[in-house]
């Protein structure tokens, strides 16, 4: 299996390119500002061929170049409804410090000619890849979270892409438009704290972790519960 990330922009998003192995078809997840040149540089690298964009939620630094690679690639954006508006209007999601820094560049920003909706529970298989989609409410109202199982030598059965939602040793905040930080702490008590602690996590921004790690470690996942169903 073959996962290449790198941050990019000047908000240090992770931008990840997943795909099966060397040769095959891949996913895109999360392009955000400036990640255009190093996207192709892993697909020309990898001879990979990307047939789609998951994006784990509308902000700007995460969706950026969604335009751009969709286009060059002839590939579908898939985007959680609650957050679709953001491709075509991203200034509602983000700061009015952000906006007045951004407007002061020429930047047009549009839906891709193809955009799929995500949805809680979805299996979306993809590249040759299963991957689960959990919506994970609280960063933003479409925020969502992408797991595939690991197809690899170590011991690691899955791999969470948690864009904003879980960053190791903290959470995405919750203080912008389409923030709630009651549904974050519902979101993190009814779909991070049930996973496996073996899954390996890939934040929006910063380091790898893991579910056990985060769950011993992490201050906003301490007073938890897991909800009774």
């Amino acid at each position: 299996m073959l996962i290449a990330g790198f941050p990019a922009g000047s908000w240090g998003t992770n931008c990840y390119v997943v795909a099966t192995g060397q040769g095959a078809e891949c996913i895109v997840i999360d392009p955000g500002q400036d990640a255009t040149a190093g996207v192709e540089q892993v697909v020309a690298e990898n001879k990979l061929k990307p047939v789609a964009v998951l994006l784990t939620h509308g902000h700007i630094d995460h969706m950026f170049s969604v335009l751009p690679v969709c286009g060059t690639y002839d590939a579908t954006a898939w985007i959680h409804p609650d957050d679709r508006h953001l491709l075509a209007d991203p200034m509602a999601g983000i700061s009015r410090e952000t906006a007045a820094m951004l407007l002061g560049g020429k930047h047009e920003f549009a839906e891709p000619d193809d955009v799929a909706e995500l949805k809680d529970g979805l299996s979306l298989e993809l590249a040759g890849l299963n991957f689960t989609v959990d919506h994970t409410p609280g960063h933003t109202r479409g925020s969502v979270t992408f797991t595939t199982p690991y197809l690899g030598p170590e011991d690691v059965p899955a791999v969470l892409f948690s864009g904003d939602v879980l960053f190791a040793g903290s959470i995405g905040r919750t203080d912008l438009p389409g923030g709630d930080h009651p549904a974050m702490l519902h979101t993190l008590a009814t779909k991070i704290l049930p996973m496996s602690d073996e899954i390996v996590v890939l934040p929006g921004h910063g380091g790898q972790t893991t579910i056990g790690r985060e769950k011993a470690t992490n201050p906003y996942l301490q007073d938890l519960e897991i909800p009774n169903s």
